[in-house]
């Protein structure tokens, strides 16, 4: 569908005056467009490849929330979350407004929430074509009769190439990232970075979730063949998507899920997988998935064969791939299920110290899950190029407009009514921190979570170790016992030793440190 500039959904956006506006093209018809304005290439595979320029990960220092009386009074102000007045906001929207006039528009209208009692509708604005074939990807998409009822919940208006002034804007950089929850309008410019779009939303949901009793969570999930469920907790590198795509079970959803009084649902309708070093062998559904419709953020391509090189990091670490969930064989659809038997918190630690498997209990679980420690991997945020220790509530302090205590409370109370097991999964390093050690097998890592899932370490003695007080399963099946205990996997156990108390310092001091609000 295209409409003229007086077409009225727009105008009372104050978008105004536009050249053309796209309304939910087709992929193929948005990838024809996309390739004729040479916003990407045609990978051999099928995939659309484009590149993100300066920003190749999240710009967390560019993210606002517009500070409105009542309404806002519960947002967990600070560092995460920085306001700018009704009056900022206001100008910088009237600014953008007028940068979009004549120019081509694109429109997806899309849902957010599997689950169609919790169903946001949202619809995203676009100045890029491959950045609305990224949101039909990652969104729900409608059925056919649902067109012509649509009605938005959340408006998302995504312009890369209007920069904002940070003088006048009062920004920190040209790009932005503002929620308007008044309004309900998100605005993205300067960043042509898709992450920030499917991140935004998800913040919003983090926001409007809990007034319905439903948890959001910053975690990946899948289904066996009893319909037994498991969570995975982790921030992005710690192997959310490749733990979850297990050919053994069933796909719900690679990185954002609700638990509500009736299960778990999908946030969304597609996966943004990390690909950098992926391979056909250790991640074949992934690798399946790359195909047409999907987009990829910043992959190498062969100019003479336009072949993927995954292992080519030259624009960034943090490469991406954009696809429908529908495109792992076996997902679940739609992305429904009970409630978790499972939840394991994944952290790839660069000290090297932590064990591969612990199991948690009682107040075990909420401290780990408020301290949500894991390393920051290089590319995943502007910065950073190496394996940084840090500390992120509830595995997504990013994406929390609320105080984490709201979240560790609910899940604290979901945890003890359905029974369900946690378990803290080390994906990183063992042998030494990093640099010096190797990073644990991903075979040994899909062993753990397949022998936690069945119950096989329910039935295992444990060793306490000193430090952090975890509790060490003395085997599992398909992993050799001496990496259970990572002190076995030193040559220099003095230097483990003072490695761990180093660790468990910083554990220390950032617990200390945290400064939670909660408020009725």
């Amino acid at each position: 569908m295209s409409c003229n500039s007086k077409d009225s959904l727009l105008k009372e956006l104050g978008l105004i005056n536009t050249a053309e506006v796209n309304y939910n093209l087709p992929v193929a018809k948005l990838v024809e467009i996309a390739l004729a304005r040479q916003e990407g290439i045609l990978t051999s595979s099928g995939a659309l490849r484009v590149e993100t320029g300066k920003y190749t990960g999240r710009s967390p220092n560019d993210k606002y929330i517009v500070k409105d009386g009542d309404l806002t009074k519960r947002i967990w102000w600070g560092d995460v979350n920085k306001p700018v007045s009704e009056e900022t906001f206001q100008n910088l929207y009237k600014r953008l407004a007028a940068y979009l006039q004549n120019r081509e528009l694109f429109v997806f209208d899309g849902f957010a929430c599997a689950d169609t009692n919790y169903r946001y509708p949202i619809r995203f604005i676009n100045e890029l074509a491959w950045q609305n074939i990224f949101e039909q990807q990652l969104f729900i998409t409608m059925e056919p009769d649902q067109q012509g009822k649509f009605k938005p919940f959340i408006t998302v208006i995504v312009a890369p190439t209007f920069k904002a002034d940070p003088k006048l804007d009062h920004t920190n950089s040209e790009a932005f990232i503002i929620i308007d929850f008044y309004r309900r309008i998100i605005l993205i410019g300067g960043t042509h970075y898709a992450g920030e779009i499917k991140k935004s939303v998800f913040s919003a949901l983090n926001y409007l979730l809990p007034q319905r009793n439903v948890l959001p969570m910053h975690c990946s999930a899948n289904m066996g063949k009893e319909g037994d469920v498991a969570l995975f907790f982790g921030l992005s590198g710690t192997g959310k998507t490749t733990l979850s795509a297990d050919p053994e079970r069933y796909l719900i959803g690679d990185d954002e899920h609700g638990w509500s009084p009736d299960g778990i649902f999908n946030l969304e309708g597609g996966c943004y997988a990390k690909c950098i070093n992926l391979s056909r062998e250790h991640e074949p559904q992934i690798w399946n998935a790359i195909r047409f419709g999907c987009v990829l953020e910043n992959v190498g391509v062969d100019p003479r064969n336009l072949e993927t090189d995954f292992n080519d990091n030259s624009l960034t670490e943090n490469t991406r791939a954009a696809y429908p969930v529908e495109y792992i064989s076996g997902a679940v659809i739609p992305g429904v299920a009970g409630h978790p038997k499972v939840i394991l918190f994944l952290t790839a630690d660069a000290f090297g110290v932590m064990p591969p498997v612990a199991k948690l209990t009682g107040e075990q679980i909420m401290y780990h899950f408020l301290q949500g420690y894991t390393s920051k991997l290089a590319g995943t945020e502007r910065g950073i190029t190496e394996p940084v220790a840090t500390f992120s509530s509830c595995f997504g302090a990013p994406f929390l407009p609320l105080s984490p205590t709201v979240y560790a409370e609910m899940l604290k109370e979901k945890i003890d009514k359905h029974k369900t097991d946690v378990y803290l999964v080390n994906t990183g390093w063992s042998g030494g921190p990093y640099g010096i050690g190797k990073r644990i097998k991903l075979s040994y890592t899909r062993s753990i979570v397949r022998a936690a899932i069945k119950g096989d370490l329910n039935n295992v003695n444990y060793d306490k170790e000193p430090y952090f007080n975890l509790m060490i399963p003395q085997e599992c099946p398909g992993v050799p016992r001496e990496i259970l205990n990572p002190v076995n996997t030193w040559e220099d156990r003095e230097a483990f030793q003072k490695q761990a108390e180093r660790l468990a310092k910083l554990f220390e001091d950032n617990y200390s440190n945290l400064k939670f609000t909660v408020i009725n």
